[in-house]
């Protein structure tokens, strides 16, 4: 797989490498990615393997004591806002891809026949819902190379070329700038149009 050289998710070089050489990293930090900044997110599995001894070890995080794992990702500065929800979310996915993908988050993606096969392994994962499963499937095409036939429809409107709607769009800082500006825009605009 071609996988991607350079990625700009937590604007930190050191952890935005580990996003780019390791498949694992870039799925906790997309599981991670929920009411926290996309930097603080993505940022997050630098974290984990630091506080684990230097390498981000699916099976080590699978296997971990729940609660000693949850008091990993609570020190601060913590993993995330909701750091021992998120910690159990984050070994749920880890013990998929110990039991069902050999530890190894390219698996899931690896062989896959279509677009629609891709979204539903990754919708299938723990904390992938209707919005997060398309996003990730527009980041694995837009920036890490896998494109089976079909991604961009299975990504929806995150796969359109040219957009600035999700982390699948966000290369620099100027490009980060206009996806959280669309993002404020479609919050006002469904909160104009929702009554509340």
């Amino acid at each position: 797989m071609d996988r991607a050289t350079d990625l700009y998710l937590s604007g930190d070089p050191a952890a935005d490498a580990l996003l780019a050489s390791d498949p694992n990293a870039l799925l906790i930090g997309m599981v991670l990615d929920q009411q926290v900044p996309m930097e603080k997110a993505f940022g997050g599995p630098a974290v984990i393997a630091e506080r684990m001894g230097g390498r981000l070890d699916v099976r080590a995080i699978a296997d971990a004591d729940p609660d000693e794992f949850a008091a990993l990702c609570s020190q601060r500065p913590a993993i995330h806002r909701f750091p021992a929800s998120m910690a159990k979310r984050v070994q749920a996915t880890c013990r998929v891809l110990a039991d069902h993908y050999d530890g190894d988050a390219a698996n899931v993606w690896a062989d896959v026949a279509d677009g629609g096969e891709l979204l539903g392994r990754i919708a299938a994962l723990p904390g992938f819902g209707a919005a997060k499963a398309p996003i990730f499937v527009a980041l694995l095409g837009k920036q890490y190379g896998v494109q089976p036939p079909g991604w961009r429809e299975a990504a929806g409107m995150y796969g359109e070329a040219g957009s600035h709607r999700s982390v699948a769009d966000v290369v620099d800082q100027p490009s980060l700038d206009l996806v959280r500006a669309a993002k404020k825009a479609a919050k006002a605009a469904a909160k104009a149009g929702g009554g509340g």
